[in-house]
């Protein structure tokens, strides 16, 4: 029996409206497709006050070591008006070459290859591999990531369930098939400054304390000092203030508080409690004695991590100049992605298709792409259960 295409198993998936928290189907299509090769699959669903429920996937086929998971996320961000798009956001279409459809790239495009590839190398290897082969799929990353992959990966922990590896089908690729893996994300952390006053008349200054012209100052201070001047994997660290704000709807009175929102991305030069000191420490030498100020911080579950380069960084780069050439770039630049949860488990990378069209109008990946993608995840399997 011929395994399926990664483009017949894309365009089933694309063709279920997915946005979050919906699933529209789509973890059925993998389930029935899993399942009938013999994986023993779980639909999970997760919960918590505040937040939609959450269906999610888990399969595995094998049941000793090495364990190699493939991680994903079904969900996609919305398409935005369907008449801008010149083939239906969720048609699945085909057209010169190129599978257009919400999610072709982030990331049903992806999870599509790895199953293509994984159905594949099981009819070569008489069903079973030399070892085990899992799928972490969750509906919740596009959005909160509250009921997706953290829970998902929790509930595995608590049924015993250990992983070595793990790749995550992330659009990482910048130009081309091949040219990048990620192998660790900064880390996200956000804030809001808050400098108080006193509210007064601007024509009696003198009884007032203007928080806008302070709050000027600390913003420069905290912007002109580098947080870090970068790490042997990440870039430097960088504060990024987003906005300012006052809620003043009056021109003839001096505010009460001023409020600045900002993130930082940061490396691993800094836990997410180090980088709070480091701010604070900054903060209270700008203030001296005069200003009035405080940080809120927001909850944050983005830590910092990164998979040194070893021996399954070597199995994937070597799966890729296989079939494309290239020696890719490790690289660990970007937002934060699922793999931060992952990374606490075992030792994770990303890598998927070439991410350009991603969250765009008319996302779009070409069906040569996918190919390659599914000989890519295809070599991986060889090499890793040699």
């Amino acid at each position: 029996m011929t395994s399926p295409t990664a483009l017949s198993i894309a365009q089933d998936l694309l063709r279920c409206p997915s946005v979050t928290p919906a699933d529209a189907g789509a973890l059925g299509v993998l389930e029935r497709l899993l399942g009938d090769a013999g994986f023993d699959v779980h639909r999970v669903t997760f919960s918590e006050p505040g937040t939609a429920d959450i269906d999610n996937l888990y399969a595995r086929i094998g049941t000793s070591a090495p364990h190699l998971s493939f991680a994903g996320h079904t969900d996609v961000v919305p398409a935005g008006e369907d008449s801008a798009w010149s083939h239906g956001a969720f048609s699945g279409d085909v057209a010169d070459g190129l599978l257009y459809g919400r999610g072709a790239v982030d990331m049903k495009g992806g999870i599509a290859c790895a199953v293509a590839a994984t159905l594949d190398y099981l009819a070569a290897n008489g069903g079973k591999p030399k070892g085990s082969i899992s799928f972490l799929i969750t509906g919740d990353e596009e959005d909160v990531a509250v009921n997706g992959t953290v829970k998902l990966l929790q509930w595995a922990a608590e049924r015993g369930e250990r992983f070595d590896h793990c790749i995550v089908g992330e659009p990482s690729n910048v130009e081309t098939i091949g040219d990048t893996i990620k192998i660790g994300r900064r880390g996200s952390q956000s804030g809001v400054l808050i400098v108080d006053g006193t509210q007064g008349h601007v024509a009696y200054p003198h009884r007032a304390s203007n928080p806008i012209p302070d709050i000027a100052a600390l913003i420069t201070a905290l912007n002109d000092e580098p947080l870090d001047q970068g790490s042997a994997q990440f870039q430097p660290s960088n504060l990024e203030f987003t906005s300012v704000d006052v809620g003043n709807p009056a021109t003839n009175v001096i505010p009460a508080q001023a409020r600045a929102k900002f993130n930082i991305r940061f490396n691993d030069h800094h836990t997410q409690d180090t980088l709070k000191a480091l701010v604070e420490e900054r903060l209270a030498a700008a203030c001296g004695n005069r200003i009035r100020a405080r940080i809120e911080w927001l909850p944050s579950n983005a830590d910092v991590f990164v998979t040194k380069p070893g021996a399954f960084t070597d199995v994937v780069s070597s799966a890729i100049a296989d079939v494309t050439g290239r020696i890719p770039d490790l690289n660990t630049g970007g937002g934060t992605s699922d793999a931060r949860f992952i990374a606490k488990y075992c030792r994770v990378v990303e890598f998927g298709l070439v991410g350009q069209t991603m969250h765009q109008i008319d996302e779009r990946t070409p069906i040569s792409d996918l190919d390659k993608l599914t000989a890519i995840y295809r070599g991986v399997l060889e090499r890793y259960f040699k």
